[in-house]
């Protein structure tokens, strides 16, 4: 079944009041609460693209493959690629917990994946 996840990009950038942040960005508060409760059936192409640009994603960002109980299909189909698992990266709270002197280190990681253009 194809559905709609915006918790996993809103928690991976760290967006802790969601409703509030999408109304700032110029997204209406029931449009909002939907996108955060993941109550989303149909989106327009406009507001799919408004939130890749807010949320600085893609739409294959959002979109979450889970296979029916007797699907059967091969690993290397295309689906498998929007499939993810349960874990939902909580980038910003991980990184509180690191020590700055590791800071430093993934800061500079990050730093020279993007010099060569590997975040585009």
């Amino acid at each position: 079944m194809l559905r709609y996840n915006f918790n996993r990009i809103l928690k991976a950038r760290g967006i802790e009041k969601p409703v509030v942040y999408l109304k700032n960005a110029g997204f209406s508060e029931n449009f909002s609460i939907k996108v955060t409760n993941n109550k989303v059936v149909r989106i327009n192409l406009r507001e799919l693209e408004r939130l890749c640009l807010v949320l600085h994603c893609s739409p294959n960002d959002f979109y979450e493959w889970i296979p029916e109980q007797d699907a059967s299909i091969s690993p290397d189909h295309p689906l498998n690629a929007i499939k993810k698992s349960e874990k939902v990266i909580d980038l910003t709270k991980m990184l509180h917990s690191i020590p700055l002197g590791y800071l430093e280190e993934i800061e500079l990681v990050i730093q020279e994946k993007m010099k060569r253009g590997l975040f585009n």
